[in-house]
């Protein structure tokens, strides 16, 4: 991979989009996973004005300590770059009491969502107050593969600048952009549970054995696999087949010309 032809190619990409949209520069939340580390270096290299927020919920003290060394290693190298940390636990937990109970559906995920999506809320807040884009950090196997992200939650962002990279092309660029160990061997989770889980728990394969099958997808069929990547294809079918309605545009109820 041409790590740095790549690297020089988001950034472009990046000051332009944000100069054509007449914005200041970027807003990224900031979890101590590898996503957002490199997404936000990415951004802190256009020279645009880079505000980093670090949004916990109950979070673990490890993914707290990693977000905060890597913002402050990044503004150690980046002048433009600001960071804030917004504690949403209290708001969460009002969520939580006015959400109550009730439902017959999987609480402990609407919970999870609701998390990303109270995060998502205060980036759009900082992002207006700042005259800022909000800087997505998806990668290519969760927005693509399968969506392993939540609606309207990480998935709600203007520009998402590493989507069309895998998960370990995104630990290559870590790699070349110097990031902080601690953040360069994080393993994946998603921060959403009150008990950690890691996002290879959650899916049940790794990052490396998805993105396989995603290289392959719609070329190989599933007579074609055996043993372990059997069973990872049908964990990423199931998935992706789940994900359509994340994946692809909302649908529209189109009405008939002659009946207007």
């Amino acid at each position: 991979m041409e790590s740095q032809k790549i690297i020089k190619h988001i950034v472009d990409w990046l000051k332009k989009y944000a100069q054509q949209a007449k914005v200041e520069g970027y807003v990224v939340g900031i979890s101590g996973g590898v996503d957002s580390a490199v997404v936000s270096t990415l951004c802190a290299m256009t020279g645009l004005k880079i505000l980093l927020l670090e949004l916990p919920i109950r979070q673990k003290k490890d993914q707290v300590s990693r977000a905060k060394e890597h913002i402050d290693d990044l503004q150690s190298r980046f002048p433009n770059v600001q960071a804030r940390e917004v504690d949403l636990t209290p708001s969460f937990e009002i969520l939580e009491h006015t959400f109550g109970k009730e439902g017959s559906g999987p609480l402990e995920l609407a919970f999870a969502n609701s998390r990303s999506r109270l995060r998502m809320l205060t980036l759009y807040h900082y992002a207006q107050v700042n005259k800022l884009l909000v800087c997505g950090t998806g990668n290519k196997v969760e927005d693509f593969g399968i969506g392993f992200f939540t609606k309207y939650g990480d998935g709600g962002v203007d520009v998402s600048p590493i989507a069309d990279l895998y998960k370990t092309e995104v630990y290559l660029l870590a790699k070349e952009l110097n990031l902080v160990e601690s953040v360069q061997n994080a393993i994946p989770t998603d921060g959403l549970w009150d008990q950690e889980r890691t996002d290879e728990q959650q899916i049940g394969a790794s990052y490396e054995e998805l993105e396989a099958i995603q290289k392959e997808w719609g070329k190989k069929e599933r007579s074609e696999y055996s043993g372990r990547m059997l069973e990872v294809f049908d964990i990423f079918k199931r998935m992706n087949s789940l994900a359509q309605h994340k994946i692809n545009p909302i649908p529209v109820c189109d009405i008939p010309e002659n009946w207007r």
